[in-house]
């Protein structure tokens, strides 16, 4: 028998590393609804599953993506992801954007530039040259914030 860790403890690193299942409910495979080893809330769990019923098992994609919750383009989207990364692949990704939008390359080597000619320039002012010279328009905070990732101290 498997010796778990006490429920809420699971569930808080569950939530902590991303892999919460948001709707365990609408999971209707009988190995989770028996407790124990299999659990609903474990979204790689579920995934991981789902592929291998259909990949050893030859279950229907339809059929068992419903079973688990899921649609067929979540299916093949979650297959997609393991065949090309492995159980990492079924871990939800981050939503939105994923890198500088307005704060390019190009921006930041100007920022740059313009610190190096005078490193008392603030946010502010860092902001008022990129309007002027790109015609963006960007929060001084995001300069800065932009600044500490390069390692750079704004002032």
């Amino acid at each position: 028998m498997l010796n778990r860790k006490k429920p809420e403890s699971r569930l808080l690193a569950l939530r902590q590393h991303g892999a919460l299942n948001p709707h365990p409910a609408k999971i209707r495979d009988e190995l989770f609804q028996q407790g124990e080893f299999f659990d609903p809330r474990d979204l790689v769990q579920v995934k991981y599953e789902m592929l291998r019923r259909v990949q050893k098992e030859g279950h229907p994609v339809s059929r068992t993506a419903a079973a688990f919750g899921f649609s067929r383009p979540s299916f093949y989207k979650a297959q997609g992801a393991f065949q090309q990364e492995g159980l990492p692949g079924l871990l939800p990704k981050k939503r939105g954007p994923k890198g500088a939008r307005k704060l390019t390359g190009e921006v930041m080597d100007f920022v740059t530039a313009a610190l190096a000619e005078d490193d008392q320039l603030a946010g502010r002012a860092l902001a008022q040259r990129i309007e002027q010279r790109f015609g963006l328009e960007v929060h001084p905070r995001s300069i800065e914030r932009a600044l500490e990732r390069q390692g750079k101290k704004p002032r």
